[in-house]
C-alpha cells in the first residue's frame, strides 16, 4: 500500500529476534540453582521477526530522525494507548538508543539489542544475575536488493558494532615500569 502511495519501502528481516514483554530492554531467563529453566518471564526470543521500513521526513521528532522508519504489520504488543501497533519508529532512534520516543522506539530497539541476561533465581526477593550476552540478539539485519536477489545487511542502520573484548597480558614488572614512566611525565609537566 504505502510503495503505491509512492513512500519507499522494504522488507526487513532479523534474525535473533528478540520479544520485550516488559520493556525493560533486556531477554531474561531464570533459572534455578540446578540449572533447570524456570518459568517466570515472558520474555523470548525469535529465529527471525519481519517488518517493514518506509522513508520519510519525521516532523513530529525532528529531521535528526528522518530517513527510515520500523513499520510492523503484526505487532504483539499494545502501543502506548490501547491499540496494537508498531511504529513508525525511526531507524537512527533504534540505533542512538533513544529508547524513550514515542512510537514504539524502545520494542523495537529491544528487538535488534537487547542483552540476553540469565538470573539464578533464589527466592521471590533474591535473584543474582549470573551472565550477560550483549551480542546474541539482532543478528544479519537484512533486506532484499533492488532488482536481484541478493540480501544486503542492513545491521549497521540499527546498531553500533559490538565491541570485541581484547585482554591486555602484561607482567607485574611491565606494569611497575610504566607507572615509572608516568611519574616522570607527571614530575616534567610540574
Amino acid at each position: 500500500v504505502l510503495r503505491a502511495l509512492g513512500i519507499p519501502t522494504r522488507v526487513i528481516t532479523n534474525f535473533n529476534s528478540a520479544h520485550d514483554r516488559n520493556i525493560n530492554l533486556s531477554i531474561d531467563k531464570y533459572i534455578d540453582a540446578s540449572g533447570k529453566t524456570l518459568d517466570l518471564t515472558e520474555d523470548s526470543v525469535w529465529n527471525f521477526h519481519v517488518w517493514n521500513e518506509c522513508w520519510f521526513t519525521r516532523r513530529d521528532l525532528g529531521s535528526f530522525y528522518d530517513g527510515w522508519q520500523v513499520l510492523d504489520a503484526t505487532p504483539q504488543e499494545r502501543s502506548k494507548g490501547s491499540i496494537y501497533q508498531c511504529g513508525p519508529a525511526s531507524t537512527r532512534a533504534i540505533k542512538e538508543g533513544d529508547v524513550n520516543l514515542d512510537y514504539d522506539s524502545s520494542f523495537v530497539f529491544a528487538a535488534v539489542n537487547a542483552d540476553y541476561v540469565t538470573w539464578i533465581h533464589h527466592s521471590k526477593k533474591r535473584k543474582e544475575r549470573i551472565y550477560s550476552d550483549t551480542k546474541r540478539i539482532g543478528k544479519f539485519i537484512s533486506t532484499k536488493a533492488v532488482g536481484t536477489n541478493s540480501r544486503v545487511d542492513v545491521t549497521a542502520s540499527y546498531k553500533y558494532p559490538e565491541v570485541r573484548e581484547i585482554s591486555f597480558n602484561i607482567s607485574y614488572a611491565q606494569y611497575k615500569d610504566s607507572l615509572k614512566e608516568d611519574r616522570k611525565i607527571l614530575v616534567t609537566a610540574l
